[in-house]
């Protein structure tokens, strides 16, 4: 048999060569019509061998926990053609967000939702603005989740899902900024951009549902209530705001990017934070006192500086901050109990909680020191705990790649890590995400102020332009998502 095979020229030879081509042909053909060119001989194993290889190999179900492979397949290319994505479809969806009446349009709804701020859990009249918003547009959507938030979808209303979010509340903030649509409800703001990130999702509904014929699956917008709560994410999940829903992409308005820019990292971007509160308290024997809170608790203050300083690694950056120390009044005599805490910062989850812990033992370590007894809340059972905000990093080349189509590489700014928090990290524990953010820096506009000031204002340009982002980023997935999943959808069969 190894010398018939080894003879090309055999009749034999030949004969098997015309029947396993035939029979391949028929088989293959079904799932890849435009794989056969003119071959010669010598091509005939290499193609049977990668064909019939293609044929047995393993099943490999896809997973949702990672995007790498849109960009490892190579079909995040732009001008991919056959289905794929252009940049003539990014001209499209660009065009749509910057006609004049739809950035008037959008303008007015940010508007509309900053004279009318509400806190967590409240946003009632907001959630009210935008399901009308949602009519008006023909979206369908589903409402109350979380008791004020909405899932809204667009497109075949099959798989693939891909999600956009915004978040929904405001601070309570007095707003010190004097303009015509300045906030009407005392003592709260929008002052952390929240309106605006509203206003660009409505957007993108505006920019999606006039292409939906374009939509190669279905585009989720999450509506999200308490951001600044830290638990509206963990209702949304809870609620089954992202079921199905693959990866989930968020922008936030920065005052440290010029207006319209995008910036954003691979991996850590924001850190987890955290907050701590302590109490000590000085043992008694009878009647009398034996050990001193107010020395016990300056001596926890102090080794808790050595924490970070000496137990860390000095390339993972963290932040262990003690924020306020209260004692009993009285100048005359030793206080019975001393309360202090503060707030932590880590860009890992295990250095967080490392972290959290070590602050625990410190404190009661020092105490006993003192002969004094202590108690620490990390309030681990509150949602007051952000984990760290982690880009995917293939959601991450995706929302890059979507951007620069857009406005070109110098649309787009890798920016180094921050110790904000923000509760989309939710999200990015459960599946593939990326956060990036959007600039509004314009000095003319006295837009330079950083968020959770009451003299925060945003420069309105830049609101088309996110609308556009979410767009193209939401569309863009759909079409190659779908170029990746024909064999994934065959083996899953």
């Amino acid at each position: 048999m190894v010398k018939i095979i080894n003879n090309k020229n055999s009749p034999l030879f030949q004969l098997i060569i015309s029947i396993l081509f035939t029979v391949t042909c028929i088989i293959t053909t079904t799932t890849q019509p435009e794989v056969f060119q003119e071959s010669t001989d010598d091509d005939y194993f290499s193609y049977l061998r990668s064909a019939f290889s293609a044929l047995i190999a393993p099943a490999m179900r896809s997973s949702n926990r990672s995007t790498n492979h849109l960009v490892s397949s190579g079909l995040q290319e732009a001008d991919s053609g056959a289905g794929g994505w252009s940049r003539d479809q990014a001209e499209e969806i660009w065009k749509i967000a910057t006609e004049p009446e739809n950035v008037r349009w959008i303008k007015s709804v940010r508007r509309r939702i900053h004279e009318n701020p509400e806190l967590a859990f409240e946003e009632h009249e907001t959630s009210r603005i935008i399901r009308r918003k949602l009519d008006e547009l023909d979206v369908n959507y589903l409402f109350p989740l979380a008791t004020t938030g909405i899932r809204a979808t667009i497109g075949t209303g099959k798989p693939p899902f891909v999600a956009i979010r915004a978040d929904m509340d405001a601070l309570p903030i007095q707003e010190a900024v004097e303009w015509e649509h300045k906030s009407r409800n005392t003592g709260k703001m929008h002052a952390c951009g929240h309106d605006a990130h509203v206003a660009m999702l409505l957007g993108a509904a505006q920019i999606l549902k006039a292409r939906e014929h374009h939509l190669k699956g279905t585009v989720v917008l999450l509506f999200q209530p308490a951001e600044e709560a830290g638990n509206g994410a963990k209702r949304m999940i809870e609620d089954g705001a992202i079921q199905d829903v693959e990866a989930i992409y968020a922008v936030h308005v920065s005052h440290l990017l010029p207006t319209g820019v995008i910036g954003s990292r691979p991996g850590p971007l924001l850190a987890g934070c955290g907050f701590f509160k302590a109490v000590i308290t000085g043992e008694l024997s009878g009647n009398t006192q034996r050990g001193d809170p107010v020395l016990a608790a300056s001596a926890a203050v102090i080794s808790l500086q050595g924490i970070v300083s000496r137990e860390s690694n000095p390339l993972d950056s963290q932040v262990l901050s003690v924020t306020f120390l209260n004692s009993e009044d009285g100048l005359d005599s030793t206080p019975r109990r001393v309360e202090f805490g503060g707030t932590l910062r880590a860009f890992s989850s295990s250095s967080f909680y490392q972290l959290l812990n070590r602050i625990e033992e410190v404190i009661v370590a020092q105490a006993k020191v003192y002969k004094c007894s202590a108690t620490v809340d990390s309030f681990r059972d509150k949602d007051t705990i952000y984990p760290p905000t982690v880009n995917d990093a293939g959601a991450y080349q995706h929302m890059k790649k979507a951007v620069v189509d857009l406005g070109g590489d110098a649309n787009f700014e890798v920016i180094q890590p921050l110790m904000g928090s923000e509760d989309f990290s939710f999200y990015s524990e459960v599946i593939p995400s990326t956060f990036f953010f959007i600039g509004i820096k314009n000095e003319k506009l006295g837009s330079v102020h950083s968020p959770h000031s009451p003299h925060f204002t945003i420069d309105e340009d830049a609101l088309p332009a996110g609308a556009a982002t979410h767009a193209a980023i939401a569309e863009r997935y759909l079409h190659e998502r779908q170029l990746s999943t024909p064999l994934d959808t065959i083996r899953q069969d």
